[in-house]
């Protein structure tokens, strides 16, 4: 979302998928967008396990880049090739609902602000865009029952929201091959996960990846399909993961049956 090829290129993918007949909804994050404008106001640019720590007034600088500039710019991306997308926040219709998330850190829970995790989705909103044939470009922020704005991490968000739809598919983009096997010693990537495989590695992550996989492993245990990690660096990787059989990214898939396991 950083490079002007790829945004382009990415529109252009999301269009597609609804020309053929698929109801695709992009949930967006804006990381670098908000630490630049962080830095420009000479605030605090600061993650703790994966996480952004958000404080009020980073709280206010997320709204105003998210909802103000990268939704924007991707709602104008896509409408380039037609009246497709539509622009909304998890706080419109009450879609999304937040409660404060502490993160983990060496075992302990850390307040890091105003930091959420969805409790609850109301996905009519998002429905009705869909059956009227647009495309959802969702801002992930939300409102929690205390009355506070909540900074929600974009794959959890998207994870949530896949729930929420009966999704057959999430696909997080990233700027990294997929989940590697051995980083850093090892550029080597798992291609394949089940939700059980995910759940062992997981206590052993760290920074960005954490959120992605665990965006992965909620959407995988609560009835979504599959989900994977793409390598948003390469063009048109959303389009080629969808219509073609290449391989790539780090895919999740649910635990198999208890009776199918069971088979030798």
């Amino acid at each position: 979302m950083v490079d002007e090829k790829l945004k382009e290129a990415f529109a252009q993918d999301v269009v597609a998928l609804r020309r053929a007949g698929l109801r695709p909804v992009v949930v967006h994050g804006g990381g670098p967008q908000i630490s630049a404008l962080l830095e420009r106001l000479e605030l605090e640019v600061r993650f703790t396990a994966g996480l952004r720590v958000t404080t009020p007034e980073t709280m206010d600088v997320v709204r105003m880049v998210l909802a103000g500039q990268v939704q924007r710019e991707l709602v104008g991306l896509i409408n380039a090739h037609g009246p497709y997308a539509v622009g909304m926040t998890g706080e419109d219709a009450h879609t999304m609902t937040a409660v404060r998330r502490l993160a983990r850190v060496d075992g302990e829970l850390v307040d890091i602000g105003l930091v959420g995790d969805v409790v609850r989705v109301d996905p009519d909103a998002v429905r009705a865009l869909l059956d009227d044939g647009r495309i959802p470009v969702v801002s992930p922020i939300a409102r929690g029952g205390d009355g506070e704005v909540y900074n929600i991490n974009a794959d959890l968000a998207a994870s949530a929201l896949a729930v929420a739809l009966d999704a057959e598919k999430l696909v997080v983009l990233t700027d990294v091959a997929g989940l590697y096997a051995d980083w850093p010693r090892s550029e080597e990537v798992v291609e394949r996960l089940t939700a059980s495989e995910l759940a062992e590695l997981l206590p052993g992550m760290a920074g960005g990846m954490v959120p992605k996989m665990e965006g992965c492993l909620r959407a995988v245990r609560e009835g979504v399909r599959t989900a994977q990690v793409l390598d948003g660096r390469v063009p048109h990787t959303l389009l080629l993961e969808v219509f073609t059989d290449g391989n790539t990214g780090t895919t999740v898939v649910p635990d198999a049956p208890a009776d199918e396991r069971n088979v030798s």
